[in-house]
């Protein structure tokens, strides 16, 4: 995801201050002029998030498998007054799918009978199972339709990431998908939270600011 930001950065003459394993040597006062856009794990997270919000200008969160602290980041980086936009996946095509699947859960639930399920496919290289895009989709799904929706995790190959929904009833069944080409949208949807954060302040997911 590192190559792939700085590409994207490359061809829109962005500058790329720096790159790093290690967030925490950079120098403060080259943090305090930069957005650090954070791909890293969910340990690392764990280990830096405070570091990022008394740090850095802005922070665009990218990382998944955060869930269990989401609420206490979110505080800290208000309590520092520091902007932090985060997505579970910065995909512009995935956050169009979680409005869709809202929207066609709400409908769903008032008219008929349907069971809701969730199957998300990625490469072997991944982390987290289920995905953060898989539990947010989840979220939205059960808190439009009233549903408790199953996920089910499969890790293939070097898949770049597929996500579907299925709504499945007595007489039919309805399927939303999305799937990935590559990781480079989530590069892309990253570089223009980091520019947005230039006219926005305060703690945001990334599908409020752009749906």
């Amino acid at each position: 995801m590192g190559h792939m930001i700085e590409s994207v950065l490359q061809r829109r003459g962005i500058e790329c201050a720096a790159c790093s394993e290690d967030i925490t040597a950079t120098p403060r006062e080259l943090a305090r002029e930069c957005v650090c856009i954070d791909f890293t794990t969910p340990d690392a997270f764990h280990a830096n998030y405070r570091f990022l919000a008394e740090n850095f200008k802005a922070t665009v969160v990218g990382t998944t498998g955060w869930n269990d602290i989401q609420e206490e980041v979110k505080a800290y980086f208000e309590k520092c007054g520091a902007t932090m936009i985060y997505a579970s996946n910065f995909s512009i095509g995935v956050n169009i799918l979680f409005k869709t699947a809202e929207y066609l859960s709400r409908l769903a639930s008032g008219v008929g009978d349907y069971k809701t399920a969730i199957e998300e496919i990625h490469h072997i290289h991944k982390l987290d199972a289920p995905s953060g895009t898989a539990i947010s989709l989840g979220k939205i799904v059960d808190e439009a339709g009233g549903y408790i929706t199953p996920i089910t995790s499969q890790r293939i190959g070097e898949v770049p990431g597929i996500h579907t929904l299925t709504l499945t009833g007595g007489c039919d069944k309805i399927t939303l998908s999305h799937e990935a080409f590559s990781r480079e949208g989530l590069a892309q949807g990253a570089v223009e939270a980091a520019l947005m954060t230039e006219r926005v302040s305060g703690v945001h997911e990334f599908k409020d600011l752009i749906i």
